[in-house]
């Protein structure tokens, strides 16, 4: 693929906002196991290769095994993921796939059934930035490191 806009040297604000985005959502509630799972099946989903790439060496880092993100693409199906996980990956999909039907109110009663009020808007704002990333990496071309 050939070279496209680095948004980081061409908008650096901009890309400084991104980042301010994630130094918040770092000192959230939401645990690491939790961050990942969202942001590999968001990423999953819109095709970014350079964070599907990213967040799996993180989250393998961070105890993560490799059956589940394996398994990630079938966690509806798989008995790996625990309820709550199954309603976070809910929320993923649902926010990530926006135009279709949304979050839908089963999704959030089963979430707010699970979570409070503060752990749901800092979920939907880990699902907003990473596919606010996965649009950036995508339509620019970001190169996996090797």
């Amino acid at each position: 693929m050939e070279t496209r806009v680095k948004i980081q040297e061409a908008q650096p604000a901009a890309w400084k906002a991104m980042y301010g985005l994630e130094t918040y959502l770092a000192s959230t509630q939401v645990a690491k196991t939790h961050k990942e799972l969202i942001k590999i099946r968001a990423s999953q989903m819109n095709g970014c290769a350079f964070c599907i790439d990213m967040h799996t060496k993180d989250a393998l880092k961070n105890g993560e095994s490799a059956q589940r993100i394996f398994l990630l693409n079938a966690w509806k199906e798989a008995d790996v993921f625990t309820e709550e996980e199954k309603v976070i990956l809910a929320i993923a999909e649902e926010v990530t796939l926006i135009h279709q039907r949304g979050l839908t109110e089963e999704t959030y009663q089963k979430a707010k059934d699970l979570f409070g009020e503060s752990y749901i808007a800092q979920l939907i704002m880990v699902v907003v930035s990473i596919n606010a990333w996965n649009r950036i990496a995508v339509s620019t071309h970001l190169e996996i490191l090797h």
